[in-house]
């Protein structure tokens, strides 16, 4: 198997330990944390909040992530739950959503940041550290583009989330006008993402967020 994110494994190691295990239920409202490794539990998290959502007839599923990435595989589960959700479902990133992260983030129909915090870094390596083959790059590459689209498009015909920017986030030999440049994948910082459609708004908590729009009764 091949992960998908490029950061230390000794930084997967330690997060893999606070990784939740429980999703909160409102009577409109379904929260759950991914803070850890994108993983089989993580997988099996998401799938049982979105069934727990249609259970209890919820409006609104929320996930709070804060993760440096995991397998592609569990990644693509996750994804996949998500655009067949027949419930919305938003991401607070509170920090970090690194590749894997990324991935599940673009697959939500809303986005919102902690400030601070980062999307992106999505190269596929293998479970040694290393640079994953050409045809597995190849592979991330076309699902972040496929989830970008997938959000839909403008008035004016641009998608709302530009998919040669998620593509980028992958594949260091891109190059995106003003974004990033040939030898680096692009990482947005939140005024980056607010800047360039790959986030809605910033708040500095959760609680925050549920506040302003009116979710925190």
């Amino acid at each position: 198997m091949f992960n998908c994110f490029n950061c230390s494994r000794i930084l997967s190691t330690l997060f893999i330990l606070f990784i939740a295990v429980n999703a909160y239920a409102s009577d409109t409202l379904v929260t759950l944390s991914l803070r850890g490794e994108i993983n089989p539990s993580a997988a099996r998290l998401v799938t049982k909040s979105i069934q727990k959502a249609k259970v209890t007839n919820a409006e609104l599923i929320i996930i709070d992530m804060n993760t440096y990435g995991g397998l592609v595989t569990d990644a693509d589960s996750i994804r996949t739950a998500i655009l067949n959700s027949p419930i919305p479902v938003w991401v607070y990133i509170n920090k970090n959503a690194a590749s894997a992260g990324a991935l599940i983030s673009l697959a939500c129909d809303s986005i919102f940041m902690q400030p601070g915090s980062n999307i992106g870094a999505a190269t596929a390596v293998t479970q040694d550290g290393d640079a994953a083959p050409d045809k597995y790059q190849s592979y991330m590459r076309g699902m972040m583009r496929a989830t970008a689209e997938a959000k839909g498009k403008l008035p004016d015909g641009n998608f709302r989330r530009n998919p040669k920017i998620a593509e980028a986030m992958v594949d260091q030999d891109m190059e995106v006008k003003g974004i990033s440049k040939v030898g680096e994948v692009v990482t947005l910082t939140t005024e980056e993402a607010l800047k360039y459609g790959y986030c809605e708004e910033k708040y500095a908590t959760l609680q925050e967020l549920l506040k302003a729009k009116r979710l925190d009764t």
